[in-house]
């Protein structure tokens, strides 16, 4: 039996997720926030059932208006009071909000014995609260899928035995084994076992990562085919896959700016409605007319509209890799004027490349790189990986090294084929006794490294962190496309390699070898001045991103700046950035157009009720109508644009 087959053998069988122990005083507070959130729907219900059997009373049954008015009695009663006492409170802390004219329409239809237009304002009002939430929890599908990914059990190996634990009683340098399919409890190592894990839904790579002993695995990605045993390096609560949980519900609860528009526009909105209303009144002498016009008037395109295309948004854009961690910024991108760039890892890949063989006379090419190449495969420094990449392109075959050692201040060593091998950088052979050190090339910009074969000077490597593919096309578009007329490179490399980039991609003003107070003190210079998007990836971006107007991470390489970002973009690619500010541009042309729109449709509806011809029922009526229309264009901001990219136009 091998270990896949033992392993499987040994899985226990599947049981049921026991519940968290709870306190019940918790669970009494957590079914009065329950109860509390459901207040709006119970609302809406017990009023379109009071409506309703208002209706039968009356005109099918004709009975008295006594009895007919009970149900319209007891849905201002139960429905309007706690709405209006809500109101009442906000005065009080003077949030004078767009939804004071239901308020209003609601105290009037009572006093005037209006009870069917107050008992529809009613309806109106609760309904939109209701469907707000419900586009909530609608927009949340994605915060539910991942909570739905993260399994409730792992299996923890302690000798020989495998037991099941939940995966918060993981502790770091816990031995798990991961079985086919499952989803990884936690972040850990790979020490035993080979297979591949689908790491898609977290890092937006399509591909199978494969896994080897010595191989990272992430929280959250799917195992293949074969059992892994991993050691656990984090806690799970400190994990990838919680930390993308955690900004996926920061994202839900932050109240952005743009949504108090509605308000804004509603602070102009109001008085008019409220002076056709006592105009009409003064005019007719009649106040059914005053209540005919708050009726049409209540904004609901206001107070439903913009919150709907900002959560669409938030779910588009977590639909495409992009969560919004504030989703304020989707307002603030379309007013930024200035772009900061760090570059390692964001306009570069942050991977260097090959780019020069300078090879000593009395070499072969071929030769000293494979050479190399062996003895790289026993290093994790990222020059490495350049040289491996170089040499599997190139076809050569590397032979296994043998007394491999990195002593300190002598670069790497080891003996393969039979040739002492050494790579390092000049500085560190300037004091080695090494032949032929006399033909070393003269200092260039850029990275380099020192080939030293049998004690004598074999080659000089050079490299570079090469720019992204998209780099160029995606800088030049930023000013005809996002109205961005300042773009910088604030960097800590070398200047020379700073000043190499900004001509790749076409930026000409750099700051090089910044610390991360520098980049700081920039930011905060530029962003007095007028609005900036810093874009950036590593730790010593955090300051300076936490200082832009908005701040926007590229790729999960650090949790530390995942956190100080307004915007995380999981997919490591420019072209995220783009997408970002397409779906602001787009959610906030539909916010204003459902707000706008419905507003002028109410003005309309409230000239009809000025001079009599809609009564405050049939008003009330048209309201619902207006509602639902500006709520429809609404949810298209939950859909993509017809262009979410535009960056291929400048390739």
């Amino acid at each position: 039996m091998n270990l896949q087959e033992g392993l499987q053998a040994e899985k226990p069988p599947v049981t049921a997720p026991k519940l968290r122990h709870q306190p019940p005083f918790g669970r009494f507070w957590e079914s009065i926030g329950a109860v509390s959130r459901r207040k709006t729907s119970v609302i809406v219900a017990f009023a379109a059932a009071a409506i309703l059997m208002h209706l039968i009373l009356r005109f099918a049954w004709h009975t008295t208006p006594g009895a007919y008015q009970i149900p319209l009695l007891a849905t201002l009663v139960l429905g309007g009071i706690p709405l209006v006492f809500e109101l009442v409170k906000n005065l009080l802390r003077r949030e004078f909000g767009s939804d004071l004219l239901a308020g209003i329409s609601i105290v009037t239809s009572v006093v005037l014995g209006e009870y069917l237009a107050g008992s529809i304002v009613v309806l109106m009002l609760a309904g939109g609260e209701a469907l707000e939430n419900y586009a909530l929890r609608s927009a949340s599908s994605v915060l539910r899928a991942l909570a739905k990914r993260m399994p409730s059990v792992a299996h923890r190996k302690r000798d020989s035995a495998i037991s099941e634990v939940t995966p918060d009683d993981i502790a770091a340098g816990d031995t798990l084994v991961v079985y086919p399919h499952d989803i990884c409890p936690v972040d850990g190592t790979v020490i035993e076992g080979h297979g591949k894990m689908n790491e898609a839904f977290l890092t937006g790579e399509p591909f199978e990562i494969t896994k080897a002993p010595g191989s990272a695995v992430i929280s959250g990605a799917v195992n293949g085919e074969s059992a892994l045993t991993i050691t656990a390096t984090r806690r799970a609560v400190d994990s990838r896959y919680a930390k993308i949980m955690e900004v996926m519900r920061e994202s839900e609860h932050n109240q952005p700016r743009l949504r108090r528009l509605g308000d804004q526009l509603g602070a102009i909105y109001t008085p008019v409605a409220v002076s056709i209303a006592l105009l009409a009144w003064a005019i007719h002498g009649e106040a059914v007319r005053f209540l005919a016009v708050l009726v049409i008037a209540t904004p609901c395109p206001l107070l439903i509209a913009i919150p709907v295309a900002i959560i669409g948004s938030i779910s588009l854009a977590a639909r495409r890799s992009i969560i919004l961690k504030n989703p304020a910024v989707l307002e603030q991108i379309t007013g930024c004027r200035t772009a900061i760039f760090d570059k390692t890892g964001t306009l570069t890949y942050g991977e260097p490349k090959l780019t020069e063989q300078l090879i000593a006379p009395g070499f072969a090419q071929k030769e000293v790189l494979a050479l190399a190449a062996s003895l790289e495969l026993y290093s994790k420094h990222p020059l490495a990986r350049a040289i491996l990449a170089e040499a599997k392109v190139q076809g050569l075959e590397l032979q296994p090294a043998s007394h491999v050692s990195e002593p300190p201040g002598q670069g790497l060593r080891g003996t393969v084929s039979g040739h002492q091998i050494q790579i390092a950088g000049r500085g560190k052979l300037a004091s080695q006794n090494i032949s032929g050190a006399e033909q070393l090339p003269p200092v260039a910009g850029g990275l380099e490294c020192v080939v030293v074969i049998d004690s004598q000077f074999a080659a000089t490597f050079r490299l570079r962190d090469a720019p992204r593919a998209e780099g160029r096309s995606f800088i030049q578009h930023l000013g005809p496309k996002h109205q961005f007329q300042h773009i910088m490179i604030v960097s800590g490399d070398r200047e020379s390699e700073v000043h190499y980039l900004g001509e790749q991609v076409g930026i000409s003003e750099i700051h090089a070898e910044q610390s991360p107070e520098q980049k700081l003190a920039i930011v905060r210079h530029e962003t007095a001045a007028a609005k900036t998007l810093y874009v950036g990836d590593g730790i010593n971006d955090a300051p300076a991103m936490m200082a832009a107007t908005v701040g926007m991470a590229v790729g999960q390489n650090s949790d530390v700046t995942a956190e100080a970002a307004d915007v995380v973009a999981m997919e490591n690619s420019l072209k995220k950035v783009d997408e970002f500010m397409h779906i602001s541009r787009w959610m906030r042309s539909i916010a204003l157009q459902s707000a706008i729109g419905g507003m002028a449709l109410s003005l309309v509806g409230m000239m009809f009720a000025a001079t009599g011809y809609l009564s405050p029922v049939a008003g009330a009526i048209s309201q619902e109508v207006i509602d639902v229309l500006a709520v429809l264009n609404a949810l298209r901001a939950a859909f993509p644009p017809k262009v979410i990219s535009d960056m291929a136009e400048w390739t």
